[in-house]
């Protein structure tokens, strides 16, 4: 019999490309999308069924074991993450609350497999190089809520009969990314001619196209592998060596700007994450 994934966040940044990715494999997929935002998706052939919902995050256990009546696998990308706001916003509780739902719903459905999706700002940050064995010590409600998901998924669900891995994103960049991100910002303004106010750029970062990033998080949902895995791609540049590079597509380096914007006191130096790659079988 083959295999029916539900996901979630199919319209968003990460969740859109995951659906191409389960699509180019053929699955047969189930979504849950806000209401009025599935009239395209529903014309997929991959596309099982579509269950449509004003919140997700605020649906009972009994809605979520009818929505997961049949699902082999849990792919769980929804999650509130306006640029700007997400780090710090009280949503951030809302969102760790409902995934906890899903999850108890999940099991009592007979859930085989469930797949969510966390973020370096779990980690402790000051050890630079992170590993799935880094210690965790958020700082921000993002990502305790995303930590404390973690946990309590982590200790629960294989308990319940239930697989459980955790796929750990770090920076991302690409296609329908938010204009309001780092680099579609800079793309944006050269593309215009217009100036690019950065910092220094002095801090390093792990950046990843998300097309790859989604195709990482395809293959652990594809896997046996349990537990967290970096999503990632293993080299952290400079922010203005990351700038420099996509200037050099536009033969615009005169258009950066370096040191117009103060930098953040308490931005880490490093964010580097180490691969997890070689734990998939």
């Amino acid at each position: 019999m083959t295999k029916t994934y539900l996901l979630t966040g199919a319209t968003g940044f990460v969740g859109h490309h995951v659906f191409q990715r389960l699509c180019d494999q053929g699955a047969r997929i189930r979504l849950v999308v806000r209401t009025g935002k599935a009239m395209d998706l529903a014309k997929l052939p991959n596309v099982e069924s579509i269950v449509q919902t004003d919140d997700l995050f605020a649906e009972s256990q009994r809605w979520w074991e009818q929505a997961c009546e049949g699902i082999d696998t849990i792919i769980h990308i929804a999650w509130y993450v306006e640029p700007g706001k997400y780090l710090t916003a009280p949503a951030n509780l809302d969102c760790l609350a409902g995934t906890l739902v899903m999850a108890k719903a999940a099991a009592v459905a007979g859930v085989r497999r469930f797949v969510g999706i966390g973020t370096c700002f779990e980690y402790d940050l000051s050890k630079g190089a992170l590993s799935t064995d880094t210690p965790l010590r958020p700082q921000m409600p993002y990502g305790a809520a995303k930590a404390a998901s973690f946990l309590a998924l982590n200790a629960c669900l294989p308990a319940l009969s239930v697989e459980f891995s955790w796929c750990r994103i770090f920076f991302l960049y690409g296609e329908g990314e938010d204009s309001r991100r780092l680099v579609s910002h800079i793309r944006e303004r050269l593309s215009k001619g217009q100036v690019a106010e950065l910092t220094a750029g002095e801090q390093q970062r792990d950046y990843l196209d998300v097309k790859d990033a989604a195709q990482m998080i395809v293959d652990v949902v594809n896997s046996d592998v349990t537990g967290p895995v970096n999503i990632c791609s293993g080299f952290a540049p400079t922010v203005r060596e990351l700038a420099e590079k996509i200037a050099d597509e536009y033969g615009r380096r005169d258009l950066l700007k370096f040191g117009a914007r103060a930098p953040n006191q308490v931005d880490p130096p490093c964010i580097l994450g180490i691969k997890s790659d070689a734990n998939l079988k």
